[in-house]
């Protein structure tokens, strides 16, 4: 990971205020960077290539957007988890895991079509943002053994929960502070 992509994610971040009292943060500026896109990928990717993930393993929304990239840094497959009830429901054999409450307090369940991940595989869990670990530890739970790490862009989680998921961020918290 190079310092210059710290610099952009810090630099095309925001945090808004949509008036109820709170900050939001907003995070479109780094889609919209030709820079921070073509960095990406390698830079989530470094953070476990020396694990030698099999495949990457995302949640909707945003980690159907960073999850591609990293797959592609490492040369390996790309597998959706998707949110229960977001849609209508795939008509393949899925397995399924609860989440605990997230950062909104909010339970859900994240699946992946079964048939994708295999006990040969080595499965990196990856995503843009990690408040709580809740997401990551659901689908710690689905892959077992074949769970090998979690590479976000932002880590916010306690240091006790980011090593009980080897959670690894390109940012912590305190770097993108309001």
């Amino acid at each position: 990971m190079t310092t210059d992509l710290r610099d952009h994610l810090r630099a095309e971040f925001r945090w808004t205020d949509p008036g109820e009292g709170y900050l939001v943060s907003d995070r479109s500026g780094w889609w919209r960077s030709p820079a921070i896109l073509a960095g990406l990928g390698d830079g989530l990717a470094d953070l476990f290539r020396a694990e030698r993930p099999t495949v990457v393993v995302s949640p909707e929304v945003t980690g159907f957007l960073v999850g591609p990239l990293v797959a592609r840094a490492l040369g390996v497959g790309f597998v959706e988890a998707y949110r229960a009830g977001a849609r209508l429901p795939i008509a393949e054999p899925m397995i399924w895991a609860e989440v605990p409450a997230d950062h909104r307090g909010k339970k859900q369940q994240l699946g992946v079509r079964s048939q994708l991940v295999t006990e040969n595989d080595r499965v990196l869990v990856v995503d843009d943002w990690a408040a709580t670990g809740a997401q990551a530890r659901a689908l710690r739970s689905l892959f077992g053994r074949t769970y090998i790490g979690t590479a976000v862009i932002v880590d916010e989680c306690a240091p006790e929960v980011a090593r009980e998921l080897t959670l690894r961020g390109l940012l912590t918290g305190d770097d993108i502070e309001p």
